[in-house]
């Protein structure tokens, strides 16, 4: 243990190494003895010693320390002075009572650390001496000070002196404002409302913030009645406080009249160069619409960079889709600017009104291939049956890949339009593989015996693409009635085939004793990825039949085959796994090894635990690593009784 007597023998040295270290073990052992000599350290001239005692002094606190540390306030050395407010400011808490005298201190600059300090106290008790000195003192610098101190604690007994405050200099009332935007006291509303009437253009305008801040609704009516006085600055910035305290949707609840006039400042207000002013005024323009708004926000919204400007692009889009489909953005959607037809069609996707299909076939043929795909994508989506021939039309005209996507996901897989299915089956010849992909899911979707028929030529063909396409549905539209197809598929000559018709069959693994038969011969097949498949599937379909063909699995010369297989035993933690998996532990391979670790600790029992221990002290960390790993967890399954 430190002693506190022999530390403060050494802070009594003229060595400064000396000094600090007796300054840091005095903080350590919390010596309130050396408190007065760590307070005179302060003063130090070096700034290790300095900085030693100040660490202490904070870390010793108490009564003590403010005590020796307040006349500190008063000397001329400004980096001890500076410390001592620091000091101060982080222990203020343990004795307001000793702060609050120095209020009211003949000297100016103490009054003024005071009102700062006591800001920092947390303490009701220190509001209303704050509040008197706000009111009362006659040195601005004071008063302004109490202003931010009072804003700092935020509690609302202060709102009362904070009010009267408003009646002060400029100076201090930038202060009060924004201390009461932070106390959000109802009383408030109406004293900063009354004080606009006398302040600068400026003060005015952090009142009308400070109210939108507040979100105080009574502050509503006081701000709509001056929006006619103000000059088109204020009255922006009061569009953005009422946008703020009532939400859009709140707007709905004004008169008539009232929102007609707030309306036409909003679209003034579109033009402020603020853009908060212009999203609250967008915001706003939403609930409130119109024509003009529609033709205004389309325009702000075109002019957004789509990555840059993403989420505000995204917010500016969802209000033109809630003001609705205007002759602004019909206007806009046929618009010879791409950015303005592109924005028309992000709000149209957003609207829930059924002439929006019609509007955008309607403009469908009239633009470019870029912008045809995105009007694709949205009628793909919202489009009914009635838009039918229109799609068809765009099959059987279009040629771009990503257009006939979209119609082939509309009359297949939204539809099941049958009479499309000779054209959506040809697209599984097309030169672009996700066109086929797209075509062969349509073609899915649709079914039926004219589907079948076609996919059973295509299982009878030598393109092994078509074979593998026709597997590939069978698998999806009903193994029980291709069965006998996909089990011969087993046996193709392509080694995809057979992995997909293993795929497909393994979809009956929960209702059928056939298909394991026929996974077995799989775990033989020549191809490395088949064998792969065939394991991965025994681990999906787990049931005690499986597991010695997973155990037969380890022997695999595969390595990717053991990896799999052990991953599945460790998953489903099969205890009769260990003695074959045990003999892994010493594998060539460095990751059948780790694999074999992480396999006995999430099977566990005595039998992996000696196992793992055999190999603990193995010197590779990677190793090392994953045997802690896997012991830990089986130490922890062990206790928890799992």
């Amino acid at each position: 243990m430190l002693d506190c007597k022999s530390i403060i023998e050494r802070l009594g040295s003229d060595d400064s190494e000396v000094l600090r270290e007796a300054a840091f073990e005095a903080g350590e052992a919390r010596c309130e003895e050396a408190v007065p000599h760590l307070a005179k350290l302060l003063q130090s001239s070096n700034l290790g010693v300095q900085e030693a005692a100040d660490r202490a002094l904070r870390s010793i606190g108490g009564q003590k320390v403010i005590q020796v540390t307040i006349p500190l306030l008063r000397v001329d050395d400004a980096p001890a002075r500076n410390l001592a407010m620091d000091i101060l400011r982080a222990l203020a808490s343990q004795d307001v009572a000793a702060l609050i005298p120095l209020i009211r201190d003949p000297d100016t600059d103490i009054r003024i650390f005071a009102a700062d300090i006591l800001g920092a106290t947390d303490n009701p008790a220190a509001v209303p001496v704050l509040g008197e000195a706000l009111l009362k003192d006659p040195e601005v610098n004071v008063r302004y000070q109490a202003a931010v101190s009072l804003g700092t604690l935020a509690r609302p007994e202060a709102a009362e002196s904070l009010n009267k405050a408003m009646e002060d200099e400029e100076w201090v009332q930038y202060a009060v404002i924004e201390a009461l935007s932070k106390i959000k006291h109802s009383s408030s509303v109406g004293a900063l409302v009354k004080a606009m009437a006398r302040t600068s253009d400026l003060v005015t305008s952090m009142i009308i913030d400070a109210l939108g801040e507040m979100g105080n609704i009574k502050a509503v009516p006081m701000l709509l009645k001056r929006l006619e006085e103000s000059p088109t600055a204020l009255r922006n910035k009061i569009v953005k406080a009422v946008v703020r305290i009532l939400g859009g949707k709140s707007l709905q609840l004004l008169s008539r009249d009232e929102r007609e006039n707030l309306k036409v400042y909003m679209l003034v207000a579109l033009e402020d160069e603020d853009l908060e002013v212009q999203d609250a005024a967008i915001q706003g323009l939403a609930f409130v619409g119109g024509e003009r708004a529609s033709e205004a926000v389309l325009k702000i919204a075109s002019h957004l960079d789509p990555d840059r400007d993403q989420e505000r692009l995204q917010q500016t889009v969802r209000a033109l889709a809630q003001i609705g489909l205007t002759s602004a953005l019909r206007s806009g959607l046929l618009s010879g600017d791409a950015d303005e037809a592109r924005v028309a069609v992000m709000a149209l996707a957003f609207m829930d009104d059924a002439s929006v299909p019609q509007v955008l076939m309607d403009a469908f043929w009239k633009h470019g291939r870029d912008l045809q795909r995105q009007i694709l994508g949205v009628l793909s989506k919202t489009a009914g049956p009635s838009a039918k021939q229109f799609f068809l039309d765009v099959l059987d005209r279009h040629e771009d890949g990503k257009v006939i996507k979209s119609v082939a996901y509309f009359l297949g897989q939204k539809l099941h339009l049958e009479e499309a299915a000779d054209r959506l089956f040809a697209l599984l010849e097309h030169k672009y593989d996700d066109v086929k992909e797209a075509g062969l899911e349509a073609c899915i979707a649709i079914g039926g015996p004219r589907i079948n028929a076609r996919f059973r030529e295509f299982y009878e063909s030598d393109d092994p693409v078509k074979r593998l396409m026709a597997v590939y549905a069978f698998g999806r539209m009903g193994q029980a009635e291709h069965w006998e197809a996909l089990k011969a598929a087993l046996e193709d000559e392509v080694p995809d085939i057979r992995k997909v018709a293993l795929e497909a069959i393994a979809g009956m693994c929960w209702e059928s004793d056939a298909w394991l038969p026929l996974l077995e011969g799989r775990l033989k097949d020549e191809s490395r990825e088949v064998r792969l498949t065939a394991i991965d599937l025994m681990g999906r379909c787990y049931r005690p039949e499986v597991i010695p063909y997973l155990l037969g699995a380890l022997d695999d010369e595969d390595d990717w085959v053991k990896v799999r297989a052990l991953d599945a035993l460790g998953f489903h933690k099969e205890r009769e796994a260990v003695p074959s998996i045990v003999p892994l532990l010493v594998n060539p391979n460095r990751l059948v090894v780790l694999k074999a670790v992480e396999a006995l600790g999430s099977i566990g029992g005595t039998s992996a635990f000696r196992a793992l221990l055999d190999v603990s002290t193995s010197e590779e960390p990677e190793l090392q690593q994953a045997v802690e790993t896997s012991i830990a967890k089986i130490q922890e399954e062990h206790e928890t009784g799992e």
